[in-house]
């Protein structure tokens, strides 16, 4: 039977603080260390260095450790080998307890999943009751493994359930016989409802009779292996929380992964939770890694249902819901519409990223399955298949926020379901995304807003609206505070009247009507007249005048032709490397993570020159934020490329496949500095090339050893240098502006030929 839940205590700091006496007792751990392996991407990690790095490390060094496993192309090393050779060859003085953990978890004989569920379920221990778990990790690793599983199930069955009659046979990641398929949503004789939380009033009562809880304790013995890696994550959420550390090892593993998971960018949760509005009881049916519930400002008293087909998603979604948020939790795993975990629930809102494009969704299984109340969906129309599961887990009057793809709004297998949708009122809203708002990202997603009709409308409308415009430059992704002001006005103002008067080239509601026509063709953008060229005529001339000013500019920042000189000269010459050694420069990394509010610097940015554009997981790694006066430069591409950050740029994170290097002033000239590093010659004898890539070794870069007065003399010329390259980029730009609004005015008819 599913429990009862207990209120989370989310003081974090409260809990580790009374966690720094706990790790005293590490010999045990020490010996199972050894058992960690480690490849050259995660020694290079540690030792905050290139693969490439690594690689001349093993040619050079015949002391360097041995492969103890992996393969011969890709050979892993015992960490506590590696660790010793770093440290006695001054590559590093102490490995970072947050690498150590990792590494751990990476190297775990079952797996980085069991080892992640293995720390979710300690941390929660940690989080919930942080005085337990000072008892238990007082001992050897085995006292711990043994005297583990009774502590976890007195928090984890109060939160997920217990395992229905007992029977722990049936596995989920992490537990007994992890690493088995998982037996989930099988009816059980004698399983009951899930209750409210204490003290919760009116929250429905849900049969569960094929739901299984996504989380139980594991085994003494399946935990025995993990004893180092939940001594270290302890011992790393005493000093940044428990519910960041899940986050930054989950963040870790899914960035580590990019292939195996489809993730739904936090803004774009944000926005889908907005637009469902405060709700008591939610419900993700596709739950992924969680996102869209984390998204649902969680509060005590609400409810949150999770359910996906994927066993590890749904118990690490388990995991992390219970550290972030003080709301009852409940997961199952298993197909959402083969075998519905909540087949009586009735919430206030469902948010759905679901899977695309699913051909083997149970269409031959399903044909008479109630759900379908809007119509059969077509064997490629897995999408709506999606749409009526949601409205039917809707209680009436209770709104849907799904992410569909944009051939589902016009695909003819499925204009009979659109139509009534569209003509008993369900389909409230569709609105088209920008690029790249998630993946797949060349694509312009939708999003379909429902509602659970608790009567047919007279003369229903429906919304229609497309934020295309705020589309950003490269990858940094879109303008989402553009596009969330855009949505969430047009929608709350739809949602109020019933109507929306048109918002030329944004928004617009449409007679429901008109749209039932053969095609019932809901994309927005054929609905949509384009936007207007701002001001017409007026806006290009304004183009035109400042593409003047920038071509003037670009001449007279036109360098003058160079001195010529006899030979070239012979300068003592020194690397990145030897500088940063001898303390003259500072050299960091981009990092894996951050905080939502800072923007990041990407190594797009730094090629095309454009301001911070990118975004991080969040977590609670510390970034690297720039400073005026820092050289960035990108590792991968094989570009000869510099960048000094300026006052505009300062404070950025930085991101991945960047190198900030930041000299002593006195000592080293930035724009010396920048100016020579983007030599071709430079680039290329620092640079290893692989099948498929480029890596800059930053650390092999040269530069003369001038003094600072001549250091200077070069640096003004690579500034005027940067100038005059600024200066025809924003050209290049104000052209491209100007050719485009000309189309648009000419075939628009807001410009004539004269």
């Amino acid at each position: 039977m599913w429990g009862v839940y207990t209120s989370v205590n989310a003081n974090d700091q409260t809990h580790v603080g009374m966690l720094g006496v706990t790790h005293g007792t590490r010999g045990a751990a020490r010996v199972q260390d050894n058992a960690t392996e480690v490849t050259a991407a995660g020694i290079a990690r540690l030792a905050g260095v290139g693969r490439a790095a690594v690689s001349n490390w093993r040619r050079r060094h015949a002391d360097f450790p041995k492969p103890v496993g992996g393969t011969e192309t890709s050979p892993s090393f015992a960490l506590t080998d590696v660790e010793s050779w770093l440290r006695g060859h001054g590559k590093l003085a102490e490995v970072p307890l947050r690498e150590r953990v990792w590494q751990q978890l990476v190297g775990h004989p079952e797996g980085p999943v069991t080892a992640l569920v293995h720390a979710g379920c300690a941390l929660l221990l940690i989080h919930d009751r942080p005085t337990a778990w000072l008892e238990l990790s007082a001992g050897s690793d085995e006292r711990l493994a043994a005297m583990l599983p009774g502590a976890l199930e007195q928090v984890l069955t109060p939160r997920f359930g217990a395992v229905p009659g007992g029977d722990r046979s049936r596995t989920v990641p992490g537990g007994p016989g992890a690493g088995e398929p998982a037996a989930v949503n099988t009816p059980v004789a004698g399983s009951t409802a899930v209750h409210a939380p204490a003290g919760a009033s009116g929250s429905p009562a849900v049969n569960t009779p094929s739901a299984f809880p996504a989380v139980h304790p594991p085994t003494g013995p399946a935990l025995l292996a993990s004893a180092p890696l939940l001594r270290g994550a302890a011992e790393l959420a005493a000093g940044t929380g428990a519910r960041q550390t899940f986050e930054f090892l989950l963040g870790r593993h899914l960035d580590a992964n990019p292939r195996q998971y489809t993730l739904t960018p936090a803004d774009l949760a944000g926005l889908m939770a907005d637009l469902a509005g405060p709700a008591r009881t939610v419900l993700d049916p596709a739950c992924g890694t969680g996102a869209l519930l984390r998204a649902a400002a969680p509060r005590p008293g609400q409810e949150l249902y999770a359910q996906d087909g994927a066993a590890d998603l749904a118990t690490l979604t388990a995991l992390r819901l219970a550290l972030h948020t003080p709301a009852g939790v409940h997961a199952a795993a298993g197909d959402t519409l083969r075998a519905d975990a909540f087949p009586g629930l009735r919430a206030d809102a469902v948010l759905c990223h679901p899977p695309f494009n699913e051909r083997n969704w149970g269409h031959d299984e399903l044909a008479y399955d109630p759900r379908w109340e809007y119509g059969f969906p077509a064997r490629t129309e897995s999408e709506l298949a999606w749409v009526q599961h949601a409205l039917a887990r809707l209680r009436d009057g209770g709104t849907a926020v799904l992410l569909m793809p944009p051939a589902a709004a016009s695909r003819r297998s499925g204009r009979r379901i659109r139509a009534d949708l569209l003509r008993r009122g369900a389909l409230r809203a569709v609105v088209a995304l920008p690029v790249g708002a998630a993946p797949p990202y060349n694509i312009p997603l939708h999003l379909w807003v429902l509602r659970r009709p608790e009567k047919a409308p007279a003369q229903p409308e429906v919304l229609l609206a497309d934020v295309g415009q705020f589309a950003g430059e490269g990858r940094g992704g879109p303008d989402w505070r553009g596009v969330g002001d855009a949505v969430l006005d047009a929608w709350r103002a739809f949602d109020r009247a019933g109507r929306l008067d048109e918002r030329p080239g944004v928004a617009r509601s449409l007679p429901v009507i008109e749209l039932l026509d053969d095609d019932v063709d809901l994309a927005p953008a054929r609905h949509l007249p384009p936007p207007a060229v701002a001001d017409g005529a007026g806006e290009l001339t304004d183009v035109r005048t400042r593409l003047g000013e920038t071509l003037r500019l670009t001449a007279d920042l036109t360098p003058a032709p160079a001195d010529a000189v006899q030979a070239a000269p012979r300068w003592p010459l020194t690397t990145v490397g030897e500088l940063a050694r001898g303390g003259a420069l500072l050299m960091r990394t981009g990092g894996n993570g951050g905080h939502a509010r800072v923007p990041v610097l990407t190594d797009h940015d730094v090629l095309a020159g454009t301001a911070p554009s990118g975004t991080l997981p969040e977590s609670d790694e510390e970034p690297v934020l720039t400073e005026p006066g820092d050289v960035v430069v990108p590792v991968l591409g094989g570009g000869s490329v510099a960048r000094v950050v300026d006052d505009a740029t300062a404070g950025a994170a930085l991101g991945r496949n960047l190198v900030l290097l930041r000299p002593d002033p006195t000592a080293l000239d930035a724009w010396f500095l920048a100016g020579f590093l983007r030599g071709t010659a430079n680039n290329r004898q620092a640079s290893s090339y692989a099948s498929t890539a480029t890596r800059l070794d930053v650390r092999r870069l040269q530069l003369p050893r001038l003094p600072l007065d001549e250091q200077r003399r070069y640096g003004d010329r690579f500034r005027a240098l940067d100038e005059f390259e600024r200066a025809l980029r924003l050209a290049g730009r104000l052209g491209e502006q100007l050719v485009r609004g000309m189309y648009d005015g000419l075939t628009d008819g807001t410009v004539t030929p004269g």
